[in-house]
C-alpha cells in the first residue's frame, strides 16, 4: 500500500484576484469605448493564461493577443473559441503556416515573403503591422516600395482582417503617440480599402485624449494591477513566502553571500522562503522592500536562489508569518522600481515553481 505523504504549506505563492482582474478590463473598456483584444501572451503576464483568459469572457472580449502558436494552442485545448492573435510577426516557413491553421490562429504579417506564403498556402483571417516608429517590426511608414507592393497585394487578399501599430511611449509622451497615428494614419488611407478592424492603443493608450481611433483595444499591463501612465489599476497579483528562519544579530555581523550586509546595531533577520529562482530579481538585493507583520522592512543582503532575509529591527515576528513581495503595502510598480525594471518583467519572471492561487473578489 503506498503511503501517502501530507501536502507541504507553500513555500512562496502567488496570490490572482480574477475580480480585480475583470474589474481592471471593464474599467479600461469605459475609458476606451471598444471592444477589447487583451493581451494574454508570457503565460497571462505570468498569472496563467488559462485562468486569466476564462476570467476575461466576462468582459465579451473580441479575441485574445498572444505570442507564440504555443501559447494559441493552449487556449485552444483549454476550450476558448474566440479569435486569436499571434502577434509575432509571421515566417513564411511550412511547418508554422501548418501550426496556425491547425489551431485555428490569425497571423500577424509585418514582410510581403510572410504575406505571400500566407495567401499562397490558404489564406484566412490575418492583421498587418505598421511600424509607425518602434522599429521592432512591421511595415516601416515611409517605406514607399514597400507599402505600394502591400497595397497591391492586400486588394486581392481574402482574409485580411485587420491593420494596427504599437504605440512606444504613450505612458510617458502623448505627443510621440500622436505622431504615431498621424504615421499610422497617412498609410491607412494609402489603401483602396479599410480592413474591418484597426486597432492602435496598448495599456497607456486609453488616456491619451482624445483616444486614438480605431475598432479594437489591446489591453495589457493594466488588466494585471500595473499602472499604465497616471492610470491607477486595482492590484490583482501578489507575491508570497513564508518566514522560515529567525536569528538574532549582533553589530558587526554581516548576512547572506559575499559579507557585502553588515549590521550596524542589535536586529532581527528574518530569512523568507523565495529567492531569485522564484522570480525575485537579484538587484533586490539590500534595496527591495517588503511587506511582513503590517510593515515595510528592508532585504539585507544579496538575494538567494531559494531565500532572501530581512531586516526586521523589532517586528514582532514568528515561524511561518506570511510576507507580501508585492501587491499589498508593497506596490508592485514600485518594487518594480527599486528592482531597476518594469511591472511587466517583475510579473513574468514569477517561476512556474511557484503556485498559483486564484480567488475573485465582489
Amino acid at each position: 500500500m503506498t503511503k501517502l505523504i501530507p501536502k507541504a504549506p507553500d513555500r512562496a505563492w502567488l496570490d490572482v484576484d480574477l475580480g480585480a482582474l475583470v474589474r481592471n478590463a471593464r474599467r479600461y473598456q469605459a475609458l476606451f469605448g471598444h471592444p477589447l483584444l487583451p493581451m494574454v501572451k508570457a503565460n497571462g503576464y505570468g498569472l496563467g493564461a488559462v485562468a486569466v483568459t476564462q476570467a476575461l469572457e466576462q468582459v465579451d472580449p473580441w479575441g485574445y493577443g498572444v505570442a507564440s502558436v504555443a501559447e494559441g494552442a493552449e487556449l485552444r485545448a483549454a476550450g476558448i473559441a474566440r479569435p486569436i492573435v499571434v502577434f509575432t510577426p509571421l515566417l513564411a516557413a511550412a511547418e508554422e503556416l501548418a501550426a496556425f491553421r491547425s489551431a485555428g490562429l490569425r497571423p500577424v504579417i509585418g514582410d510581403l515573403m510572410a504575406l505571400d506564403a500566407w495567401l499562397a498556402s490558404g489564406g484566412g483571417a490575418f492583421h498587418v503591422e505598421i511600424d509607425t516608429g518602434m522599429s521592432r517590426s512591421g511595415f516601416r511608414w515611409h517605406d514607399e516600395e514597400s507599402l505600394q507592393a502591400l497595397q497591391q497585394r492586400l486588394a486581392q487578399a481574402p482574409g485580411w482582417e485587420g491593420i494596427f501599430t504599437h504605440f512606444h511611449s504613450a505612458d510617458t509622451d502623448s505627443n510621440s503617440a500622436a505622431e504615431q497615428v498621424e504615421r499610422f494614419e497617412v498609410v491607412l488611407h494609402g489603401f483602396d480599402a479599410r480592413p474591418p478592424l484597426v486597432h492602435l492603443s496598448n495599456s497607456a493608450g486609453a488616456e491619451l485624449a482624445p483616444a486614438p481611433g480605431g475598432d479594437l483595444a489591446r489591453p495589457g499591463i493594466f488588466l494585471y494591477g500595473g499602472r499604465a501612465g497616471s492610470l491607477q489599476p486595482e492590484p490583482v497579483a501578489r507575491l508570497r513566502s513564508r518566514v522560515v528562519a529567525l536569528r538574532r544579530l549582533r553589530p558587526g555581523d554581516t548576512v547572506s553571500y559575499g559579507a557585502e550586509a553588515e549590521v550596524e546595531t542589535a536586529t532581527t533577520i528574518a530569512t523568507l522562503s523565495i529567492g531569485y529562482a522564484d522570480g525575485v530579481p537579484r538587484s533586490l538585493s539590500s534595496r527591495g522592500l517588503v511587506e511582513l507583520g503590517g510593515v515595510i522592512v528592508p532585504i539585507v543582503g544579496r538575494v538567494t536562489m531559494d531565500m532572501l532575509m530581512l531586516d526586521v529591527e523589532d517586528t514582532p515576528v514568528a515561524l511561518g508569518d506570511v510576507a507580501t513581495l508585492f501587491g499589498g503595502l508593497v506596490e508592485l510598480d514600485d518594487q518594480a522600481a527599486l528592482a531597476g525594471t518594469v511591472s511587466y518583467e517583475l510579473l513574468t519572471a514569477v517561476s512556474p515553481r511557484v503556485a498559483r492561487h486564484y480567488q475573485e473578489s465582489a
